[in-house]
């Protein structure tokens, strides 16, 4: 098990070990400042999923969708319903709150928010892709209704314990990738077999020309195993 503070872009958890990280029951996809701390986004690119987030240039920026209103606060079909800014009582959903924090560091009024995201690949299966500044927000209009969008681009702060040369290697995966690379490797650590503690890792590191675009350069490892290789070129 994995300590708190302990991940690094790449871990593959369950849900249960990405709430025990960050102390708290994780149900709904945007946290504004948790605990009056941390800011979490979950995020799904897959097939199906209810927004529409996407990540571009080669994984340093991720391009979150706001969320829907509640069901309870409304007859209609969310999805046909603008995204609300506001709760009922007049405060701020989380929509707003990131919206207005985002403008306000596009306006050079204060620091970016940092934002931790976690991304679901598969029922139960999630995937740590790191810690994102946010630096912008705005509000689209989508199929007849407006929805919130934010731009997050990959933190060069992604912990303490992480060497900067490191950094390049921790682009975010595409989904697709993570999904055919744990089909090839059937779950499991590709040295040892192991199924727990596992972490997408670059065969040759992005810092040394590999790619995070082709299965080829992916691959399932265990903690330890992927601790002895770090970024080291087999």
């Amino acid at each position: 098990m994995k300590t708190r503070d302990m991940f690094k872009p790449g871990d593959i958890i369950s849900h249960f070990d990405m709430c025990k990280e960050e102390g708290a029951t994780l149900q709904r996809g945007m946290n504004f400042r948790l605990h009056g701390h941390r800011s979490i986004f979950l995020m799904s690119i897959r097939k199906g999923a209810p927004y529409q987030d996407r990540v571009e240039e080669n994984g340093k920026v991720l391009i979150y969708e706001g969320h829907d209103i509640q069901r309870s606060h409304t007859d209609k079909n969310p999805k046909t319903v603008d995204q609300p800014v506001k709760n009922p009582g007049g405060s701020l959903t989380q929509n707003g709150l990131f919206y207005e924090v985002a403008q306000k560091y596009k306006k050079s009024r204060s620091n970016p928010e940092f934002v931790r995201v976690y991304e679901k690949i598969k029922p139960g299966i999630w995937v740590y892709n790191g810690i994102f500044k946010l630096v912008d927000s705005w509000i689209e209009s989508t199929e007849g209704r407006k929805v919130f969008k934010y731009r997050l681009e990959l933190s060069d702060e992604q912990s303490d314990s992480q060497d900067i040369s490191d950094l390049n290697h921790n682009r975010l995966i595409p989904t697709s990738v993570k999904l055919d690379v744990w089909k090839r490797d059937k779950g499991r650590c590709v040295k040892c077999k192991s199924p727990d503690n596992l972490h997408f890792d670059h065969i040759l590191p992005f810092s040394k020309g590999g790619t995070s675009l082709k299965v080829e350069n992916i691959q399932l490892l265990c903690a330890r195993h992927n601790l002895i290789k770090r970024a080291k070129i087999e």
